[in-house]
């Protein structure tokens, strides 16, 4: 009996070996390897040392430089976030109203782009956000300007290509949470003489809350760690810490400092992340239990 209590307790092990192999091989380790590489030395004439140190995070941590690279990027990353929760959360209501046949058309648009590389999404933006491009076309037949704006290789048209790329990730998350809402309950709340503003912001919104939290986690850290749309759309005129990550990889090639900047970067994700988590949590704690 108690044998057969073991082998059944081990059984999802098992099973979930594979996947736990593929999740070790291709994540965990690599990160360990780019911890242990921080730790290095480097040399510009003879390159990586074998010796162990904090020089590298003591060099970073000691330039201010290195503090406007982290909240610059801290702050697109939170910009981007907060317009897709702004566009992202109206949007997926609209589409829970729409007729079925409608909501997979919508459905088809809205997810279309992400079958499509992020590089080839950023070019085609390069071409739109260009001074002579489409954008600036439309503002000038307008009149809503008098000259062309300046949006390519500035930090407005990186937090723009970067809200197209991620706001299907909101719309997904908030969608999942809207699934399990009770119209009911919103119904009652206006047969009791709730205003629409007052079921929305009292009985709508804080049951959309762990799927906007949870969209909220994915669209900043991959607007937080992007390095294509950056890269292309900024045009090494907007420098964040992926860029710059990458720019000590392989231009300076001191890869110890490159990996600490990373490292550094990862750490900073999960203390902002955790942090959020912990406070959205503590106040809609009755939506979450």
């Amino acid at each position: 009996m108690a044998r057969r209590n073991f082998r059944q307790a081990g059984t999802p092990w098992l099973l979930s070996m594979p996947a736990l192999a593929l999740f070790s091989g291709l994540l965990v380790v690599p990160l360990i390897l780019t911890a242990i590489l921080s730790f290095n030395a480097f040399n510009g004439m003879s390159g990586i040392q074998p010796g162990f140190g904090l020089a590298n995070y003591i060099a970073i941590l000691s330039d201010g430089y290195y503090y406007e690279l982290f909240l610059r990027t801290g702050a697109m990353a939170l910009g981007v976030t907060v317009i897709c929760i702004i566009i992202g959360v109206p949007e997926t209501l609209i589409l829970a109203r729409m007729r079925p046949g409608w909501q997979r058309t919508f459905f088809v648009v809205i997810l279309g782009p992400l079958l499509i590389s992020v590089v080839v999404r950023t070019l085609g933006w390069q071409i739109l956000l260009s001074r002579w491009g489409a954008v600036n076309s439309i503002l000038l037949g307008l009149h809503l300007v008098n000259h062309p704006v300046q949006m390519l290789y500035s930090m407005t048209g990186v937090v723009i290509v970067l809200t197209h790329v991620m706001l299907p990730f909101m719309i997904i998350a908030v969608w999942s949470s809207l699934q399990r809402l009770d119209s009911q309950v919103a119904h009652a709340a206006r047969s009791l003489g709730a205003g629409p503003l007052t079921t929305f912001g009292r009985i709508i919104l804080p049951q959309l809350m762990p799927g906007i939290l949870s969209g909220s986690i994915i669209v900043f850290t991959l607007s937080a760690s992007a390095f294509a749309t950056p890269a292309i759309i900024g045009g090494g005129k907007v420098q964040i810490v992926s860029t710059v990550i990458y720019d000590e990889f392989f231009n300076s090639m001191n890869w110890p400092e490159g990996a600490a900047i990373a490292v550094l970067l990862l750490l900073g994700i999960v203390f902002v992340v955790l942090g959020s988590n912990q406070f959205i949590e503590r106040k809609f704690k009755q939506v979450f239990a």
